[in-house]
């Protein structure tokens, strides 16, 4: 159980030897089953104190925090060498409640994308229209466009269009739209 209260099934390995094989027969009763057990307990005490995202995050340092408990708790003739966490798995109505609020959290992503967007297409549409009422603020704002353009370091081509070349394909396009209205 994770200090954060979700349950958790966790695989690891311990690699341990055997440092003095007169004390590990004679002072301990069945060494690995002692070796299992204190893994085991130690395995618990930590994990019992990180939460459910440390113990995926920081799966390394869980594991080095794992040897220096088991090292401190070592019975006489063993000692902890390793200590590898291979696997952490969490309950199934666990994973889809996670995967429930990913995809929550996703939608709402999109959502505050989309506003964001249609915010930004509302400003350019207001912006173009007090432009068109002012031919000079158009020219400005190409000149500015050119600045920032320049400050860049880049291969961009920028070809020039004189405003009488826009005013007559706006033109065009009125005279068109007129020709293709029934009447």
């Amino acid at each position: 159980m994770t200090n954060d209260n979700v349950p958790v099934k966790v695989k690891a390995v311990v690699w341990y030897k055997v440092v003095s094989p007169e004390k590990a027969i004679i002072q301990v009763r069945l060494y690995d089953d002692a070796i299992r057990q204190t893994a085991l307990t130690t395995l618990r005490s930590v994990i019992g104190q990180h939460s459910l995202d440390e113990l995926m995050k920081e799966q390394e340092k869980l594991s080095q925090m794992l040897v220096r408990s088991s090292t401190r708790s070592q019975k006489p003739g063993r000692g902890c060498d390793r200590v590898q966490i291979k696997d952490v798995e969490i309950p199934q109505s666990m994973q889809r409640a996670m995967a429930q609020e990913a995809e929550h959290i996703a939608k709402r992503r999109r959502i505050i994308k989309a506003e964001a967007e249609y915010e930004a297409a509302m400003k350019l549409t207001e912006a173009a229209s007090r432009m068109s009422q002012t031919p000079m603020a158009i020219e400005l704002r190409r000149m500015q466009m050119l600045t920032e353009v320049g400050a860049e370091q880049n291969t961009m081509t920028i070809v020039m269009m004189p405003p009488e070349f826009v005013n007559a394909a706006s033109a065009l396009a009125k005279l068109a739209d007129r020709s293709t209205t029934p009447p």
